[in-house]
């Protein structure tokens, strides 16, 4: 994922402007001005590092001098520093929570995603793990960016990315058929059309109505194994399948013997374990 720098730090500016408020009262109470300092980002526990760069870019912006250990997807040990900062002291302090929830947040997406990454490699090594949008606000690029570091899809990024019929879009027109219809009438030859199916009939008939990914929602290993074996019986062998929902770090693998392209997991965003991260003044 490419973002040009100037965009990620203003989004990098809005999260620390949030923050800070109207400035870090303790940090002026105690701390003298003009003090120089260093401080260094030290990893607590093991895992896959992310938001490297971010940190980086956020140091940065506000003047302070880092030197990166690490890269973004790399292994990491517990105690092992990953940057080293210098810099005004006041700086440092007021900008170490908003630089190490954004560490820790995507660093913990980077650890479980490259955790189930792996586990489907050896298992079959064609089923992928994708995020979804459940994010918290403000975050879906750091999100999604974590996910990828961690050897993940990002899935859609936007709404503007593909056309996705879900269950709500089905309540109001009444059809998968006509909802099919109606998307490639209107979209653009370059949007692919997935349709969101809670049974095999309606798996069909998004297929037969020119789906390009048939989403399996709420289906258990056996259904969306018995699913892809009625479309391929039909003749769409070449017809991406992705499963969602209910999907858990033990069932995982029972999804991936269903023969399925795509696994996707709210969880690896919507309710991450963030790695535990620290900064730590420097005494000299």
């Amino acid at each position: 994922m490419f973002v040009p720098r100037r965009i990620v730090e203003e989004k990098l500016r809005q999260i620390l402007a949030d923050d800070i408020g109207q400035g870090d009262v303790t940090a002026a109470a105690i701390i003298p001005a003009n003090l120089t300092v260093k401080a260094e980002v030290i990893a607590k526990e093991d895992g896959v590092v992310a938001g490297i760069e971010e940190a980086t870019f956020l140091a940065e912006y506000l003047g302070l001098t880092v030197k990166s250990k690490v890269a973004d997807g790399e292994k990491i040990k517990n105690t092992q520093v990953l940057l080293q900062i210098s810099g005004d002291a006041q700086t440092i302090l007021s900008v170490e929570r908003t630089m190490l929830n954004l560490l820790s947040r995507m660093s913990g997406i980077a650890t479980k995603t490259r955790t189930l990454a792996e586990k489907l490699e050896k298992a079959n090594g064609k089923t992928r793990i994708a995020a979804t949008r459940k994010s918290a606000p403000g975050l879906l690029y750091f999100d999604k960016k974590a996910v990828v570091i961690g050897g993940g899809d990002p899935h859609r990024l936007h709404l503007d990315d593909m056309v996705l019929i879900k269950d709500n879009h089905l309540a109001i027109i009444g059809s998968v058929e006509e909802a099919v219809k109606k998307a490639k009438a209107q979209g653009s030859f370059s949007k692919k059309i997935e349709v969101e199916v809670t049974d095999v009939e309606d798996a069909l008939k998004a297929a037969n109505a020119g789906a390009d990914i048939v989403m399996l929602d709420n289906f258990s290993p056996k259904q969306a194994k018995a699913a892809g074996e009625a479309l391929r019986k039909a003749g769409f062998s070449k017809l991406m399948l992705e499963v969602s929902g209910g999907i858990t770090c033990e069932n995982l693998l029972d999804y991936a013997q269903a023969d399925v392209d795509i696994i996707s997991m709210g969880e690896l965003t919507h309710s991450v374990k963030a790695l535990d991260i620290s900064l730590e003044i420097v005494k000299e």
